[in-house]
């Protein structure tokens, strides 16, 4: 039986939105400061941090791996924790490393077997979202709404 693979056309959508947003804004756009003290660049580097995170657990598990399932953490003190890091880079930079990421993290989303992705819907709550662009879009709305301010 084909699994679903539905989530990758959002996804495709979203990575290729960040594309066009990296490629046409300035440095200094990137450097925008956004609430809770975070640049437009940091915001983007924190979408890349979920990415290799994403990148992390499939490649743990390998191609014909077990998933395991997911164990709450605590997500503000993880993004809290890596605020200084995203805040470090060069903006450019972390734009240029979400793209890298984003990139990444599809293609091995996209390229899980049907088996694979059966034992992962099969957990019911695998530790990163397939859907890539879930996370992607939220961010990537919230920066086009402080481009606009």
């Amino acid at each position: 039986m084909t699994e679903d693979r539905s989530h990758e056309t959002e996804t495709d959508a979203e990575r290729t939105r960040l594309r066009a947003l990296v490629a046409r804004l300035s440095d200094a756009e990137l450097a925008r400061p956004m609430p809770d003290g975070w640049t437009v660049a940091a915001v983007l580097a924190h979408a890349a941090y979920w990415d290799a995170r994403a990148i992390y657990w499939i490649d743990k598990w390998g191609p014909d791996g077990e998933p395991t399932t997911y164990e709450p953490e605590d997500t503000d003190a993880a993004n809290e924790s890596a605020k200084p890091l995203c805040l470090a880079l060069r903006p450019r930079d972390a734009a240029d490393l979400a793209l890298l990421l984003a990139d990444e993290a599809d293609g091995k989303v996209r390229g899980l077997s049907d088996a694979m992705l059966a034992k992962i819907r099969a957990k019911g709550d695998p530790p990163f979202n397939l859907s890539r662009a879930i996370h992607r879009k939220e961010h990537l709305d919230e920066i086009e709404r402080a481009l606009r301010a």
